[in-house]
């Protein structure tokens, strides 16, 4: 198995802390794992992102083209990467601060308010962290108990923050569960069968 997402947005929206979470939750299963940022022109408005590569085999390169899916918080990395997402794929969308649509039917799309979600428990710092929950439900890349521990370890020494990031963190789960219930749809990595995907936790 091997598998790959983009994470996207403005510089400052958490991507990669997101995707050093994601990664370190996959090492503690006992995967390899590459976690390759990218920083960008994002002080000019362009997009910081980083992209996750997660196997049971060696990588034999960080480099994504065509990832499996992707997670943008941001219009700019929503025109960048939407388009590049394999056909059967999965893009998670920040509905909260993008207002257009994705116009592709080969993809799977979740509309995700992330930042109202985030705002609704006093989680304004937490978006990505609704959008890290979503990914992780909607593919079953590594257990949720598994990212539930990273979150808790990452903001350890600040009780309040582990609360309300392993609610933002929930929340994402379960509107992602919401969507996969609507469409009649299990967990499951993008670009795999149903039959194949690893089993929920």
């Amino acid at each position: 198995m091997q598998t790959d997402v983009i994470l996207a947005g403005f510089g400052g929206q958490g991507m990669l802390l997101i995707g050093k979470l994601l990664s370190e939750a996959a090492m503690a299963e006992g995967r390899e794992v590459c976690w390759l940022p990218s920083y960008g022109p994002e002080m000019r408005g362009g997009t910081a992102n980083v992209t996750v590569t997660i196997a049971d085999h060696s990588i034999g390169s960080p480099v994504v083209s065509t990832p499996q899916a992707a997670a943008v918080m941001n219009q700019p990395s929503l025109e960048k990467f939407g388009p590049a997402i394999v056909p059967g794929g999965l893009l998670i969308v920040n509905s909260s601060l993008i207002k257009i649509r994705c116009e592709r039917g080969d993809i799977d799309v979740v509309y995700l308010p992330a930042n109202d979600l985030a705002n609704g428990i006093g989680a304004r710092r937490s978006p990505n962290v609704v959008i890290l929950g979503a990914y992780v439900a909607m593919t079953g890349v590594v257990p949720a108990d598994a990212a539930r521990r990273q979150i808790s370890e990452h903001f350890g020494d600040k009780p309040r923050a582990v609360e309300l990031n392993l609610q933002a963190f929930g929340l994402g789960c379960d509107a992602a569960m919401q969507h996969l219930a609507a469409t009649g749809r299990s967990p499951r990595l993008p670009g795999l069968s149903a039959a194949a995907s690893p089993k929920e936790s």
